[in-house]
C-alpha cells in the first residue's frame, strides 16, 4: 500500500521548491497535478520525469479509482497548480479518501500564499481566519462580510482581480471605510505588490490601476475594546443579510449580538427599511 504525498510547488518563482519536495517528485510512480500543463513547466524545469495525470474540480470523481489503484501500487505525489495542495482546491477530497483507505499520508512544509500574505501585511499574526474564495454574488459578498465584521482576528481570503474592486468597495460598505487592508498580488513574481491602507484608500488605488495576477486579501481584525455600531453599520449589514434572503428576525438577532443593539432596535429599522 502506497504513501500518498501532498507537495506543496512554487507559486511564483519556481526556486520556490525545497530539496525534499523535487526528491519525492522524482521518486513517486505518479504525480497527481491541478492542471498537468502548468505542472509541466516545474517538471520539465527540474528534469522530472515522472508521469503526471490530472485531478481537478470537473474530473475528480471520474479519476479516482484510477489514482487509488495507483496508490495501492505505489507512492504518489499530489501537487496543485501553485503551493499546498487541498486548499481551496478539490485535493481534500482526495486525501480525505485516502486516510479513509488507510494509506499513509505525508505532508510535505513548502510554499503557500495565505501565511506569505499574512506576515508581509504588518497585521496581527497571533490568530488568523482563512474563509477561502469570497462569495461571487453582491448580496452573498455582503452577507458574507457582515458576518466577520466583527471578529477580532486578521482575516484572510483569496479573490478574483475581476472581482477586485467591487470587494474593496463591499469590504468599505460592510467594515466601514476605515477598516486596515492589505491587498497583496503576484507573491514572488516579478510584479509582487503589497498595497497597503484603510479600505477607502485602496478603493481608489484600484479605481486608477488595473488589478491583475493572482490575489490574497488580508482584513484586520475588529477593534478588541468594546463597541457600539453606528446606525450606518447596522443598516448595511441588515440590507446585506435581507438581500442574501435571511428571515428579518434572524438577522436582527445575529446583527444585535455583534453590534451591541438591541435586537428590538434593529428589528425596527428592518421595518422601517422594508
Amino acid at each position: 500500500m502506497g504513501t500518498l504525498y501532498i507537495v506543496p510547488t512554487p507559486i511564483g518563482n519556481l526556486e520556490d521548491i525545497t530539496l525534499r519536495a523535487l526528491r519525492i517528485l522524482r521518486a513517486v510512480s505518479l504525480i497527481a497535478a491541478e492542471d498537468t500543463r502548468a505542472s509541466r513547466v516545474l517538471t520539465r524545469h527540474y528534469e522530472i520525469e515522472t508521469p503526471l495525470t490530472s485531478y481537478h474540480e470537473h474530473n475528480k470523481r471520474k479519476k479516482l479509482a484510477a489514482l487509488f489503484a495507483a496508490l495501492d501500487a505505489g507512492d504518489i505525489a499530489l501537487i496543485s497548480d501553485a503551493g499546498t495542495p487541498g486548499i481551496s482546491d478539490p485535493g481534500y477530497e482526495f486525501i480525505r479518501e485516502a486516510i479513509a483507505r488507510g494509506h499513509k499520508v505525508t505532508p510535505l512544509p513548502g510554499a503557500c500564499a495565505i501565511p506569505s500574505a499574512l506576515v508581509a501585511s504588518g497585521m496581527a499574526t497571533d490568530r488568523f481566519l482563512f474563509v477561502g474564495f469570497l462569495p461571487r454574488k453582491p448580496s452573498a459578498l455582503r452577507a458574507a462580510l457582515s458576518g466577520l465584521a466583527a471578529r477580532s482576528e486578521t482575516i484572510i481570503a483569496y479573490e478574483s482581480p475581476y472581482r477586485l474592486r467591487d470587494t474593496l468597495t463591499a469590504l468599505a460598505e460592510t467594515l466601514g471605510a476605515e477598516r486596515q487592508l492589505c491587498v497583496a498580488r503576484e507573491i514572488s513574481k516579478k510584479f509582487e505588490q503589497f498595497a497597503r491602507g484603510s479600505a477607502a484608500e485602496l478603493c481608489d488605488v484600484f479605481a486608477a490601476e488595473n488589478p491583475r495576477g493572482e490575489i490574497t486579501l488580508v482584513i484586520a481584525g475588529a477593534p478588541t475594546q468594546e463597541s457600539q455600531w453606528t446606525e450606518e453599520q447596522v443598516r448595511a449589514a441588515l440590507d446585506a443579510r435581507l438581500d442574501a434572503g435571511e428571515p428579518l428576525s434572524q438577522a436582527a438577532r445575529a446583527i444585535a449580538k455583534s453590534a451591541g443593539w438591541k435586537k428590538k432596535a434593529v428589528y425596527q429599522l428592518g421595518i422601517a427599511g422594508g
